[in-house]
């Protein structure tokens, strides 16, 4: 488990075929490299590591849970944690996954009911789609949004 800089540092260092392993990946270059997909981040981990699969983990420090994706790119939440789409342009325009006849596109916001005593609610500037099941994707971040994650302060 590690971020998604630090796991691909170590992958072009230390070039090798890993077996019976599971890497996951949590999301972020953290101001410290080039911006990626998660696919291209994935196909250079898969490549480098000999793996077929990358895991990865999507949540943040303002929340107590997080969504997984087994290596497919869609991630799954646990029941207190729920994804809903908002639209881009119109922030106040919110929809859940039941509320929709197909996927939905739009900027992600989550509610997360573990948080008890602080911020149950966030509107990230992460894009993404919400499937009918409940799974989701992370698409990549809106355009001119602020760079996030838990290890810019160390910068």
């Amino acid at each position: 488990i590690g971020v998604t800089y630090a796991l691909l540092d170590f992958a072009e260092k230390y070039s090798m075929q890993l077996r019976n392993t599971i890497l996951m990946e949590t999301g972020g270059m953290k101001g410290r490299r080039e911006e990626m997909t998660r696919q291209q981040v994935h196909e250079v981990l898969q490549k480098q590591l000999g793996l077929s699969l990358i895991h990865s983990e999507y949540g943040m420090t303002e929340l107590l849970s997080q969504a997984y994706s087994k290596g497919d790119g869609i991630f799954h939440c646990p029941p207190w944690m729920k994804v809903l789409i908002r639209d881009e342009d119109d922030p106040f325009h919110v929809q859940n996954a039941h509320e929709a006849e197909r996927s939905l596109t739009g900027v992600i916001n989550i509610i997360d009911l573990a948080n008890i005593y602080s911020c149950s609610f966030i509107a990230t500037d992460d894009l993404g789609r919400l499937h009918k099941n409940e799974s989701f994707e992370v698409l990549g971040r809106m355009d001119n949004s602020d760079i996030r994650g838990c290890s810019l302060l160390a910068l």
